[in-house]
């Protein structure tokens, strides 16, 4: 379930609005479609706005649950995978198949698009953007592959910086590296109860480290080139949580405060998360409050319940408007 708090997302949603009733006369012709993965977080009723136009395409990452096959995005699946993770039923993930992103980079040039940049999930976390590369080798028209590095909402921050260079008539090379830019300026950093999720999929890399004293251990945990990296070793989750809340405050406060953009992401808690952006609001009084929304399924299936995640990234400064008009 997407529960974004509406005045964090007031700014965005304005966007949107002007982007999409902007007269054509004198708008830029939008020559560049964006795709990316349900792993980017992005909200629903955004996804909804462009999607009609072919300016984004969102394919779904499957989600396995016992012998069940999901798609994110295509089936309410977040009940699910809580109580299957609860019961110990195994939870596992796959990458898209290369006919997917095929089937939208026809798509888009059957819409009358002159490239396609696809924005995926860290290649270090799965090989989504593997797939979208052997999908673009079989198309005739030019997709450029954006191995974003990270993953959520950083990812989604880095798609809709793409969608906004596209929608200022960008090229694909123009878009590609706005959200390339984007995402090198986003960080991330969550705690989990238990990394055993985590082991299970063998996506903790470097944080293999704590596994010898992982029952004794709250960790948290952060992207780095990719990959997730431990920052702390703390011993209580009070102690986790407040520790993570410096480490964003710490981060956001080095950044202007205006362009700072926050999100937090949970699974199963909700109330917790809701706390957490209160006291980030409480001790960043100059930045936009975050938004809040429960991790993508493809997430959650390793992060596990109870997971709070921050998203700490920035606007550019002078970034061109999505209240730009759209015509294709």
């Amino acid at each position: 379930m997407q529960d974004a708090n509406a005045a964090a997302w007031a700014w965005f949603r304005a966007r949107i609005t002007g982007l999409r009733s902007a007269p054509k006369s004198g708008a830029a012709v939008v020559r560049t479609a964006v795709v990316t993965d349900s792993a980017a977080a992005l909200p629903r009723e955004w996804v909804a706005a462009l999607s009609g136009d072919g300016v984004l395409t969102v394919i779904p990452m499957p989600v396995m649950v016992g012998e069940e096959i999901y798609g994110e995005g295509e089936d309410d699946i977040s009940e699910t995978i809580a109580l299957a993770l609860a019961s110990g039923t195994p939870v596992k993930t796959s990458r898209p198949s290369p006919g997917q992103f095929e089937q939208a980079y026809r798509t888009a040039r059957r819409r009358g698009f002159e490239a396609v940049v696809s924005v995926q999930i860290s290649g270090e976390l799965s090989g989504t953007a593997d797939a979208a590369r052997l999908a673009a080798a079989r198309v005739d028209i030019p997709v450029e592959v954006v191995d974003s590095r990270t993953v959520g909402m950083a990812q989604g921050l880095a798609v809709q910086a793409g969608v906004r260079a596209a929608a200022g008539g960008g090229g694909a090379a123009a878009v590609a590296a706005a959200a390339a830019s984007q995402a090198a300026r986003t960080n991330v950093y969550f705690y989990v109860p238990s990394l055993e999720q985590l082991r299970r999929g063998g996506r903790i890399g470097a944080a293999a480290s704590l596994l010898g004293t992982m029952l004794s251990i709250k960790p948290i945990l952060a992207l780095d080139g990719g990959r997730i990296v431990p920052l702390e070793k703390v011993r209580s989750t009070a102690r986790a949580v407040s520790r993570l809340e410096e480490i964003v405050a710490a981060d956001a406060s080095a950044r202007p405060a205006s362009a700072v953009r926050l999100a937090v992401h949970h699974f199963g808690n909700p109330e917790e998360a809701a706390g957490l952006a209160g006291r980030l609001a409480a001790a960043l009084p100059g930045c936009p409050p975050a938004q809040i929304s429960s991790l993508p399924a493809v997430l959650a299936a390793h992060a596990g319940l109870g997971v709070l995640a921050v998203i700490v990234g920035e606007e550019p400064t002078g970034a061109g408007s999505l209240s730009a008009g759209l015509s294709t």
